[in-house]
């Protein structure tokens, strides 16, 4: 007697548009990963923004300015723009201290040859009240919340020598504690593991990833990247998995390694001229900043990545912020190589 109900019930489903079973089957597809929410323009500004810091507890967002020579600051919320601090030759790249409400902020240096240093700015009334000097070549820096160390990149040990430094400045005392030896001219992104025992860190200067025991201050691994990539910049760990993602320019691509084996398990394009990686762990996404677009990931399960989506952004917008606890990715659209580019502050919701 139900046989008849049956068939007619499964006619009507493949009587249904292809589209109709693909909204059905993967409901995400339709709403767009990123939905831009807010923009800030930053008239007056000119060349590259590089990175970020978030004061949550404050509601504050900041940025580096590079030929400002600023640290710009936002309402993370509204996204507007509510200070600047100054005194920097050459601010790159930062970590906010929110116990002591106080800023790191890695500099390059002054025109005048000053070289580059560490600064430290008391966000109470926005001034620089200490500084740690370095040898040239300031760029990267991240910190270690186990040992109280910010590590902190400079350029060669000898002039075109083919190793560079990584300095290790304690802020118990605010002072250069110690120096390793890295392979290369140069390094980018760096990640410390939960512990605070393992630096990860990419080499540029040998197209590796290497692997630094913190407490031996000593190099244990390097990792190449595939053969055909090169120049990785943004980092990001997933510990939880046992994989470390490093994201190359040339070409961009989404390189995942096992921790473990520190071998390649996938590898994936996305967009290029990006600078940072961000890890959506309630959506089990991965958002990779870039010029013109922000390339979006799943994480199908440790081996297994899709691309979902290039959600359009502006020229250079490279330099990226993901905060949680507000499902918001900050995004800033620098200047450099287009005099009519629009710099300003992109902010994305994630649904």
């Amino acid at each position: 007697m139900n046989k008849p109900l049956l068939t007619l019930a499964l006619g009507a489903t493949c009587m249904l548009p292809a589209p109709a079973l693909l909204a059905r089957q993967d409901p995400a597809k339709e709403t767009p990963p990123l939905r831009l929410v807010a923009t800030t323009p930053m008239p007056g500004f000119t060349g590259d923004f590089d990175h970020f810091g978030a004061d949550l507890r404050g509601n504050r967002l900041f940025l580096a300015a590079e030929v400002a020579k600023t640290v710009e600051i936002f309402d993370l919320k509204t996204g507007a723009r509510t200070g600047s601090i100054g005194g920097f030759g050459h601010p790159l790249m930062m970590h906010y201290l929110s116990e002591s409400d106080r800023l790191l902020v890695t500099d390059g240096g002054f025109p005048d040859g000053t070289p580059g240093a560490v600064q430290l700015v008391d966000c109470k009334d926005y001034r620089i009240i200490n500084t740690v000097k370095l040898p040239p070549g300031v760029d990267h820096g991240v910190f270690n919340p186990v040992d109280q160390c910010y590590y902190v990149e400079s350029g060669p040990t000898v002039p075109g020598g083919n190793t560079h430094r990584l300095n290790v400045i304690d802020l118990k005392t605010f002072a250069l504690a110690g120096q390793v030896t890295l392979p290369g001219e140069s390094h980018e992104g760096m990640v410390v593991d939960h512990a605070g025992k393992k630096l990860y860190v990419n080499l540029t200067g040998t197209d590796e990833v290497g692997v630094i025991d913190l407490q031996t201050r000593q190099v244990i691994a390097r990792w190449p990247l595939p053969a055909d990539a090169h120049v990785a910049h943004a980092i990001a760990l997933d510990e939880a998995n046992h994989r470390l993602f490093s994201v190359s320019r040339k070409p961009g691509e989404l390189i995942v390694f096992d921790t473990d084996t520190g071998k390649v398990v996938a590898a994936l394009p996305c967009v290029g001229v990006n600078s940072d990686i961000s890890r959506d762990v309630a959506r089990s996404r991965i958002y990779i900043s870039g010029s013109e677009t922000v390339s979006v990931f799943s994480q199908r399960d440790a081996d297994h990545y899709e691309h979902l989506a290039e959600v359009p952004s502006a020229w250079r917008a490279k330099s990226s912020i993901f905060v949680p606890e507000l499902n918001r990715l900050y995004v800033a659209a620098s200047g450099k190589g287009r005099p009519d580019a629009k710099l300003q502050l992109l902010i994305f919701q994630a649904p």
